[in-house]
């Protein structure tokens, strides 16, 4: 599953209707799934209607989902389907209807992953998109360091002040775990997830070791990692898995933990302005994770492409995308003057590199040496 950018996001949903009788749209709450769900229906020529599965009278109407979907035509719209689950057998059956009378849209706050223990019968008959937060590419190369400090959500990032900004998120976080982690029937305690994430906003950008939180918790490491997998599966952190390379090295075999949106975890770490960020020892990882972020949306990578490598002599690569035989690295530098380093030179020799982008924060692109580029983090969208 790729994530898809808003300016792709319209056509891609329509061409998928087409081939596919039902489109599930993935993404955090909050990203403008409605929205543009509200946009595919505009367009829509024909019969159409939408659901609410967070509307208690939509959900009476749906209280035996044979009933209520068989005789629709046209284009179907479930919001939150993923409140719904026993709603999916029914697609299965509706979906496999002659020429097909009525297609589906889905949208959920849950990934593919999750919403796959629900779906199974509907293998092959449904396509997935993730929609994340608004990217550079959406809102301009001006507006970088904005981006950074608020976070994609388009609520935060574009809300008044920095103020106004903090306190949605801190709403966000608070419904979060109020409102949508009891919703989803996990099984996960609120209150220790609520310590989890918080402690997962000091460990941004590091190797994990479930044991150490489990200890911190009072839970198991297995805990711990069933916890780690629905915090990522409802999109609010990356586990980034290592790459292992056949070397006589060494290698970091723990996986690497982002919260995925920036504004989250600056407002986990108590920082409203720009000031507040600079200062904070968290600003490299920060960084990092919010560019790496940015490189994966504009490369169109899938996640399961996506790695990071590291030897326990201290060589490391902070993103690997690897697409069949092609590899290509990139490191996160926040400097105005980046060069090649003894590690960028064994990542590029230990694992092949077609290339290897080292972004930062000047305002030029430039060569550093035989396939090494600096890119320039303002010139993402024209230079990657």
């Amino acid at each position: 599953m790729r994530k898809v950018s808003r300016t792709a996001a319209l056509a891609t949903t329509e061409r998928l209707l087409r081939r596919y009788p039902v489109v599930a749209i993935l993404g955090a709450r909050q990203v403008g799934k409605t929205t543009l769900a509200h946009q595919v229906l505009a367009r829509y020529k024909g019969a159409s209607e939408r659901f609410d599965l967070e509307d208690p009278a939509d959900v009476a109407r749906l209280a035996d989902p044979m009933v209520a979907l068989r005789g629709r035509r046209g284009l179907v719209v479930l919001d939150e389907v993923q409140r719904r689950p026993e709603l999916f057998p029914a697609l299965r059956v509706l979906a496999d209807r002659p020429r097909t009378p009525a297609r589906f849209l889905v949208l959920g706050s849950a990934s593919e992953a999750l919403l796959r223990q629900s779906s199974e019968s509907l293998a092959g008959r449904i396509a997935f998109l993730e929609l994340g937060g608004l990217a550079l590419d959406e809102v301009g190369a001006g507006r970088l360091g904005l981006l950074w400090r608020r976070g994609g959500f388009p609520r935060s990032l574009l809300a008044s002040t920095d103020a106004e900004s903090t306190e949605w998120r801190r709403h966000f976080i608070r419904t979060f775990l109020e409102r949508d982690v009891p919703a989803l029937n996990s099984g996960v305690p609120v209150d220790t997830l609520r310590r989890l994430w918080h402690m997962l906003a000091h460990y941004h950008g590091q190797v994990l070791n479930t044991s150490e939180l489990g200890r911190a918790l009072g839970a198991s490491h297995t805990s711990i990692r069933r916890y780690l997998e629905f915090l990522a599966n409802t999109f609010v952190i990356r586990v980034l898995q290592p790459w292992s390379a056949n070397l006589a090295k060494r290698q970091v075999k723990h996986p690497k933990v982002y919260l995925t949106d920036s504004g989250i975890l600056h407002t986990m770490l108590g920082l409203v302005t720009q000031r507040d960020l600079d200062r904070h020892p968290k600003v490299g990882a920060s960084w990092e994770g919010f560019l790496l972020d940015q490189v994966i949306h504009l490369r169109g990578a899938r996640r399961d492409h996506c790695f990071f490598w590291g030897t326990h002599g201290g060589a490391e690569l902070d993103l690997l995308v690897v697409e069949g035989s092609r590899r290509v690295g990139y490191e996160f530098k926040r400097t105005v003057s980046p060069s090649v380093t003894p590690s960028m030179r064994a990542a590029i020799s230990d694992l092949g590199l077609s290339r290897l982008d080292v972004i930062h924060g000047g305002s030029e692109t430039f060569p550093l040496a035989k396939g090494v580029r600096a890119v320039s983090a303002g010139r993402l969208t024209t230079d990657l």
